[in-house]
């Protein structure tokens, strides 16, 4: 190895560690914030609302006193670790179209939890709801996939015409209830974020990292060569429906931030960018992870500079990134290796 090879490494480990460690301190954080009853709890929470407050003075901005903006810059900053990397699989099994099918179906999911919600006065969480839906939405694409004997992407495509085409009909329907008004969601919006929502994405980024760790050989293994495991008795069905009932998690956990029409962007993009600069599959995990903290980050500092939306400023600084890494690849197409 070269040492500009070696020394882009060594980088590459250290964001990746940089990384981890913010996202475990996100985590803590919407633990803090979940038990502030707690007495010894409450007074740590106090006392980073004071740290936060002094933030914000010497920086000029009104963000870090604001729990509410905390949970959505923790959210935010655990999307860009676990969505590229379930992306990471989706692109290289050229399956990216299934994160778009599986937004429209949490997208089913918020229209019928708000439209329960009006009916009967229901107050629990929309994005339990959304994740139920997306997940059943996840198994029914793979059962589709597994039983029908048309093209792959087929099943993909009617899954994600017929949800959104029942999301809209269930608004329509509901149309003039209380409650009903799901533009945050097909926009994104930090405003969507509630405590449970962010508490939510807690859990799914450490069921998620932790599940892909336990399962990496696995999953690599079918992603490159899915007729060989079939024959090493791997049971491919198995870890198919785990990735894609992973990644329907993820997106509805993104969904808050990102919004519906824009939520797999951050599946694709920066496992692009990452692609056009990694030379085996496991730095692509790494790098993608890298570009989508980038484009998170820099997205919320975007938004709350000019007052832009935050989901369409997340994504235009990951297309950023990816135009970059295109103008600095020194290929014009990816040669990953399988390790």
């Amino acid at each position: 190895m070269t040492t500009n090879g070696s020394l882009r490494r060594r980088l590459e480990h250290v964001g990746i560690a940089v990384t981890a460690v913010l996202a475990v301190a996100m985590v803590v954080l919407l633990a803090i914030d979940a038990l502030r009853e707690v007495p010894v709890v409450g007074t740590l929470y106090e006392q980073l609302r004071i740290a936060g407050w002094w933030a914000d003075h010497y920086l000029g901005t009104s963000v870090f006193y604001h729990p509410f903006m905390w949970r959505s810059i923790a959210t935010g900053i655990l999307i860009g670790v676990v969505a590229p990397l379930v992306g990471t699989y989706l692109v290289h099994r050229e399956m990216a179209l299934i994160g778009e099918t599986l937004a429209h179906t949490a997208f089913a999911g918020v229209a019928v939890g708000f439209l329960v919600s009006s009916i009967t006065g229901w107050s629990g969480s929309l994005m339990l709801v959304a994740l139920v839906v997306g997940v059943l939405g996840a198994l029914a694409v793979q059962w589709l996939a597994e039983r029908t004997d048309t093209y792959g992407d087929v099943p993909i495509a009617i899954m994600l015409t017929g949800s959104f085409a029942v999301g809209t009909l269930v608004i329509s329907y509901g149309r003039g209830m209380s409650g009903i008004n799901v533009q945050d969601f097909i926009f994104g919006s930090i405003s969507v974020v509630t405590p449970s929502g962010a508490r939510l994405m807690a859990v799914i980024s450490v069921v998620v990292v932790a599940v892909t760790v336990a399962t990496y050989k696995q999953l690599l293994f079918i992603t490159f060569d899915e007729q060989a495991a079939r024959v090493a008795r791997l049971n491919v069905t198995w870890y198919n429906t785990l990735l894609i009932v992973m990644t329907a998690v993820v997106i509805v956990g993104a969904m808050q931030i990102l919004g519906v029409i824009l939520v797999a962007a951050m599946l694709v993009v920066p496992v692009a960018a990452g692609t056009q600069l990694a030379q085996s599959f496991r730095e692509t995990l790494y790098l993608s992870i890298l570009f989508g903290q980038v484009a998170v980050i820099g997205g919320f500092v975007l938004s709350i500079s000019q007052s832009l939306p935050t989901g369409g400023s997340i994504v235009v600084v990951a297309i950023a990134c990816y135009l970059l890494a295109v103008f600095a690849s020194s290929r014009s197409s990816p040669a990953i290796s399988m390790h």
